[in-house]
Order: structure tokens, then C-alpha cells, then sequence
């Protein structure tokens, strides 16, 4: 079993933005909560219309460590969560399927894979791209291993490099710039 991994580039980012923005906003919309909350996608499918309508913060327990978590909703995901629940009840599910039920695990990974392939991804796509991809231009972009180890909650700034696969990263650019 591969490892899946996050999507690097962002041009890559871009065109399963596209893709999903003219076949599913709901699925648009799961991919982008995915990639600018760094949730698991166990506590983003656990989500109702009211975690999210109107509000500034999304809070709930972790499905997996039991912790409380409190993130602020950036104006992307803001402005698309109006959108997405202007008629929606607060007690149904976030993301549902087209029987109302609440859309699964492995819903949402088919999804991601299906559309990796129609967008060329190479990276090895699966549910844990969204978090991983959250993490890796989090990384890029402020260069803070530790505010991310601790969004993570994970042991040590090595685990979370090596989650991101900066340290793979590292060492490829190692050899490609390496000549005698």
C-alpha cells in the first residue's frame, strides 16, 4: 500500500478546483474545507449547517484524539459556506449524498481519486491528501513547523516534516543539485 501525499503544486490545486466547480459545489466545497482547515476528513464529514452558517470559528472534539479544536473559517471557506447553506437546515449534515444522508468516508474518497485522475495529478490521491496539502503550503508559506506540529498535535517537528513530505522534498533537491 502507497502512502498518499499532498498536492505540491498549485496549479494541480487549481485545476481539481475547476474540475469540481463545474460538476459539484458540494464537492468543491468538501475538497476546500479539506485543504484550508488541515481537518481530518473523519471531523469534516461529522460537520452540520450549523458548525458552520454564520460563524467565524468551526469547534468540535476530534474524532480521532478525543481534543477540542477550534478553527477560525477564513474568508474563502466563509464565503462559500453562505453560499453552500443559504437553504439548508442547521440540523442536516454538511455534506450530504442525494438522498439526504450524510456523505461517507468512502464517498469522499472516490471523489478525490476520480478527479486526481481527470485533473493528471501524479501524487497518489486519498482523503488524507486534503489535510496533507493543508500542511505542506502552510509550511511553504510561513515556514513555521512548529505552529504546524502543534495544528497537527503531533510529537515532534520531524513527524510533522516528514507527514508534509518536506523532508523527502529536501532530499530530492539535495541530489538534483548535487554534481561532481
Amino acid at each position: 500500500m502507497s502512502l498518499v501525499e499532498a498536492i505540491k503544486n498549485k496549479n494541480d490545486i487549481l485545476k481539481i478546483q475547476n474540475i469540481l466547480e463545474k460538476e459539484s459545489y458540494r464537492n468543491l466545497l468538501l475538497f476546500c474545507v479539506g485543504i484550508n482547515s488541515g481537518l481530518r476528513i473523519s471531523d469534516i464529514l461529522k460537520l452540520n449547517v450549523r458548525d458552520v452558517k454564520d460563524r467565524d470559528y468551526i469547534s468540535l472534539i476530534e474524532k480521532k484524539t478525543k481534543k477540542y479544536k477550534k478553527i477560525p473559517i477564513n474568508n474563502k471557506l466563509k464565503k462559500m459556506f453562505k453560499i453552500y447553506t443559504k437553504d439548508k437546515s442547521l440540523n442536516l449534515p454538511l455534506f450530504t449524498t442525494k438522498f439526504n444522508n450524510r456523505l461517507d468516508r468512502i464517498e469522499a474518497y472516490r471523489i478525490l481519486k476520480r478527479v486526481g485522475k481527470e485533473a493528471d495529478i501524479e501524487e497518489n490521491i486519498g482523503t488524507h491528501t486534503l489535510r496533507k496539502t493543508f500542511g505542506y503550503h502552510h509550511y511553504k508559506q510561513f515556514k513555521d513547523i512548529a505552529i504546524l506540529q502543534k495544528i497537527f498535535n503531533h510529537s515532534s517537528a520531524e513527524v510533522t516534516l516528514r507527514y508534509i513530505g518536506i523532508e523527502q522534498d529536501e532530499i530530492d533537491d539535495a541530489y538534483i543539485k548535487f554534481m561532481l
